[in-house]
């Protein structure tokens, strides 16, 4: 009956969803690693999968379950029937006397396949954070299940791997068995793969997205799932990968599933330039991410761009993304720093010049930016230091889309998209007449301003990591960071934003004793901010949680200057075993 069943209804079994059928094991390990009761109906309203804890739950084998009218077995089945009957993504969550209900359609292709019901018991009841947390849990199952990976990678909480499917051998060049019982921090120091996602994971205690690169030479487009327990701790870790073979089909896969579209796009600017490794575009953070979803609207047209924020925040950088990915890509991409260019020869750089236009000047004359950029974009950085005399001239050839060279008596002719990016106020700039009002107007149609690192502290893992991996290929080390110091790296502020996040690791890659890059690395700049660091109040925030952090803190100041638990136990005037007991619960 239950093969029958699967046959009328479309497959919907995990056994058969969106996956190879010798891979069909590797969606029974996220299934089953679930921390609740999991049951899927067909269309007509026919179960065709329940992992095991709702089988204990109903008191009944999975056989007997499978091909069941879910009316007949769950008291909530009417409700996960409505599901069926919705056209866009839908997701239902409300309490039982035990526990908390989440109910979803389940979509392929833009139209709905079945439903989801996800179980969990004991719930904290007034807890509303749970609520929210659980609330996107059937939101991530839907993903792992909705791409048909190459491979998936189970690991448990201590990041002991516990199950691969079978391309592991093509993937990463070793057999899945000599895998399975190893320490994902071990493969990665032998760089069977690097880096190693569950440790981000494991790390971060949240969703991450990464290019891996394995053994083989192969890269891999990773996305790693804490799968956590009623307590919230993570019990498992499930990656989903796919193989990228080509730009053309990671153009394909960027058409059908938003999954992972910041990845994809940063790998086809890696494909396409390795020029990118110099300058990457990491979009982890939630601010980050508008910031590319903006980028990517503006790139599909030729309106002008202003992009804003503090120095060393990766304005250059958008700036190239955005060329990137516009109908202008193929054409040059022009970039100049204005406030790199001595004024008495900013006209004739930004205009050219004529032949004998003044005392210097090449014979046979000299084409300017502009003409430069023609059929493509020209980046202007720094356009607050342009001088106000030059202004009009700029203002007319964005206006007339021609220019006149220094000396020159006729028009040329340029089709150029601007992008301009400064990092000072300019409407306090026209305030104080240093830069024209309608010029401002001109070029900030659109203004994409980019936050600072300390406000985004989120892309801080990933680009610690870039930088790491591109330091290590550059000197041909084999550097890793000790956990310490991305709790360092989380913590510091970061005035000078990305551009000192780079030159640090750089430097410690190159400086440090030992390939675990310990704080023992870290440039005085940051060890002294460290020592010096004293309680601020930037905003109101729960005394219970300051107070942790304060703990947090001096916990961490005592575990660096002192060797043993006894000495920071008499340090910071407590029992040693309450030392013990606090570092264990923060490790």
């Amino acid at each position: 009956m239950a093969d029958d069943n699967r046959m009328l209804n479309g497959d919907l079994s995990i056994s058969n969803m969106n996956t190879e059928p010798n891979d069909s094991f590797s969606k029974g390990i996220i299934w089953e690693a679930l921390p609740c009761e999991a049951v899927i109906i067909d269309l007509v309203g026919r179960i065709v999968e329940v992992n095991s804890k709702y089988c204990v739950r109903h008191d009944r084998p999975r056989q007997w379950l499978i091909g069941s009218d879910i009316n007949e077995i769950e008291k909530n089945g009417a409700s996960l029937v409505t599901m069926l009957g919705n056209t866009t993504e839908t997701r239902l969550m409300f309490r039982e006397e035990d526990g908390l209900v989440l109910q979803s359609n389940i979509m392929e292709q833009g139209r709905t396949v079945g439903a989801m019901q996800l179980c969990f018991r004991n719930v904290d009841m007034g807890n509303v954070g749970d609520e929210l947390s659980y609330s996107h849990i059937s939101e991530d199952i839907n993903k792992l299940f909705e791409t048909n990976w190459d491979v998936i990678y189970a690991s448990d909480s201590n990041g002991i791997t516990l199950e691969v499917s079978s391309a592991s051998k093509t993937i990463w060049g070793v057999e899945a068995e000599c895998l399975i019982g190893k320490s994902v921090y071990e493969l990665e120091k032998k760089r069977i793969y690097y880096p190693s996602i569950t440790r981000m994971v494991l790390e971060s205690k949240r969703r991450v997205q990464a290019i891996q690169t394995t053994a083989t030479g192969k890269r891999l487009m990773v996305l790693g799932t804490p799968i956590k327990d009623e307590n919230g701790n993570i019990i498992r870790v499930i990656n989903t990968s796919r193989l990228i073979i080509n730009e053309n089909e990671l153009f394909k896969e960027l058409e059908e599933t938003n999954l992972l579209v910041e990845g994809y796009k940063r790998e086809i600017a890696y494909m396409r330039n390795q020029e990118q490794r110099d300058a990457p575009f990491i979009a982890n953070s939630v601010q980050m991410r508008s910031v590319a979803d903006l980028a990517m609207k503006v790139s599909g047209t030729d309106i002008a761009v202003i992009i804003t924020g503090e120095s060393g925040v990766g304005k250059e950088v958008l700036a190239n993304y955005i060329h990137s990915m516009s109908s202008r890509k193929d054409g040059p991409y022009i970039k100049i720093n204005c406030g790199a260019i001595p004024p008495t020869l900013m006209e004739s750089e930004i205009f050219g010049y004529e032949r004998g236009a003044f005392t210097g000047a090449e014979r046979s004359g000299k084409p300017g930016i502009f003409e430069l950029a023609n059929q493509g974009t020209l980046f202007l950085d720094e356009i607050g230091e342009i001088p106000i005399m030059l202004q009009s001239k700029l203002l007319r050839v964005l206006q007339e889309n021609e220019l006149m060279r220094v000396g020159g008596t006729k028009s040329i002719s340029v089709d150029v998209r601007i992008i301009a990016a400064t990092n000072k106020n300019l409407l306090e700039e026209i305030a104080k007449g240093r830069f024209r009002k309608d010029l401002y107007y001109r070029l900030n149609v659109v203004d994409i301003k980019i936050p600072p690192l300390r406000e985004r502290k989120d892309d801080i893992l990933p680009l610690s990591l870039f930088f790491l991996d591109k330091y290590n290929h550059k000197y041909h080390m084999n550097r890793v960071f000790s956990p310490e110091i991305m709790d360092v790296f989380m913590a510091y502020k970061w005035d000078g934003n990305i551009r000192e996040l780079q030159n640090t690791i750089e430097r410690m890659v190159v400086l440090s004793p030992q390939n675990v890059i310990g704080t023992e690395s870290l440039p005085e700049a940051i060890t002294s901010s460290r020592r010096t660091a004293a309680i601020s109040v930037d905003e109101i925030i729960p005394l219970r949680e300051a107070h942790q952090m304060v703990e947090d803190m001096l916990l961490q100041m005592a575990r660096e200057r002192y060797g043993t638990t006894v000495q920071m136990a008499e340090a910071l005037g407590v029992d040693q075993s309450t030392i013990s007991r606090k570092l264990k619960k923060r490790d």
